[in-house]
């Protein structure tokens, strides 16, 4: 069996089609505000809806909805336990990609939501296979960096687009960022070359079948934890991550070189999160890592939405680095937890877990929102109830050291 260093070719080549996700996924997000603005009514009104060009409600059942359209990705990744994870991942980022450009033709916000959703069941399972495939080609003593290097393409691809709007949002629109999803496309076919079936599962004595991932019962309570993880972070993350830029530019009016200079230094402090989170993932272990983290993520979360610009970049900016530090433990944690046949399907569920959490999340913050009138207060009731879920970790083994 050959295992890889974490910056071997076929790492580095799962790391970029990582990033070729996170470029296709976020544009909806770093271009949320160009959105509203195009069909949404701006004013000088107090109001939430008033300075978004569209109520808290629309913005949130919008994202719900392309946040539910994720749930496709747990049957998608699941068929990289039957056909191999390359195959998957190299179809997947296609077709999510294609799809993007697609949305670029938008006449409506909901033909956005619509046509955006599509492709996000591919872009999520193209996250998660990614992981898979990135823990199965490495020992562990390289399996916590090589997890950070695909988490970091991903931050990569989804910061390229929070920047290139951020500079050039009244060139290019939200129409002409999600254009440039064509750019990673075509570049798929050198990529590939790059890309390789892991030997773990070319050895593994069973593939599993093509349905919705099949989890034997001894395995079912493990996941049920580390779904439930998944679910309390994307709570989290959902709201935090998806309205920053609507918020940024069109409740707090930070200007574009400002906010494409809070990107920059939300990208440095996310490598220093992956080191750290490496780092600490490998000496302390994943499971009080993980808890760090998501205590931190919310604690920042609610600090970005505190109703002042400083409070916003500051939040923003340590908010990613808390989420940069969960990346390589959790992704280890989850992988090393389960065995091969089963590990896509995981990640599936993962990904349908993270997507309830999400959604449950933007419909709560929104409804509070509207109802409060401040960002701060929907913050608040939103993020700080995830803080006990760390608990969970109690019912999981630690797994450093461990090979899968």
């Amino acid at each position: 069996m050959r295992l890889y260093r974490w910056r071997d070719p076929p790492v580095v080549g799962v790391a970029i089609l990582a990033a070729a996700a996170g470029f296709g996924q976020f544009g909806a997000v770093a271009a949320l505000g160009s959105v509203a603005k195009t069909f949404g009514h701006l004013s000088s009104g107090a109001t939430f809806a008033d300075q978004a060009g569209l109520s808290g409600t629309v913005l949130g059942v919008g994202l719900a909805i392309l946040r539910l359209a994720s749930l496709g990705g747990l049957p998608l990744a699941g068929l990289a336990d039957r056909f191999g994870r390359r195959t998957i991942l190299l179809a997947t980022c296609a077709v999510g990609l294609a799809l993007t450009v697609a949305a670029a033709a938008s006449p409506s916000y909901w033909w956005f939501v619509a046509i955006f959703a599509l492709g996000r069941p591919a872009l999520s399972a193209t996250t998660g296979v990614a992981q898979v495939s990135a823990a199965e080609l490495t020992g562990t003593a390289e399996r916590a960096k090589s997890i950070a290097l695909v988490a970091a393409g991903y931050g990569v691809g989804a910061g390229l687009t929070a920047f290139i709007h951020s500079l050039a949002a009244s060139a290019l629109g939200f129409r002409g960022v999600f254009a440039l999803a064509a750019v990673p496309l075509v570049m798929l076919p050198l990529v590939r070359r790059l890309v390789v079936e892991p030997d773990r599962f070319r050895s593994s004595p069973e593939h599993g079948r093509p349905v919705i991932g099949p989890i034997g019962h001894e395995f079912r309570g493990r996941l049920f934890v580390v779904a439930a993880l998944a679910f309390c972070v994307s709570v989290i993350t959902g709201p935090a991550n998806s309205l920053v830029f609507v918020y940024a530019q069109n409740v707090r009016h930070v200007p574009g070189a400002a906010t494409a200079a809070m990107v920059l230094g939300a990208g440095a402090a996310g490598l220093g999160g992956l080191l750290l989170g490496r780092f600490l993932a490998d000496r302390i272990g994943r499971r009080p890592t993980v808890a760090l983290a998501m205590t931190a993520m919310s604690l920042f979360g609610v600090l970005a939405y505190n109703g002042s610009t400083a409070a916003l970049i500051v939040g923003y900016i340590f908010g990613i680095m808390a989420a940069s530090v969960f990346a390589p433990a959790g992704g280890s944690l989850a992988n090393e937890l389960f065995p091969t046949t089963v590990r896509a399907s995981v990640a599936g569920w993962n990904i349908a877990a993270a997507v309830l959490g999400a959604v449950v999340g933007l419909l709560v913050f929104g409804a509070v929102a509207d109802v409060g009138r401040t960002a701060g207060l929907a913050a608040t009731v939103t993020f700080l109830p995830m803080i006990p879920a760390a608990a969970l970790l109690l019912l999981l083994p630690e797994t450093r050291g461990r090979e899968i």
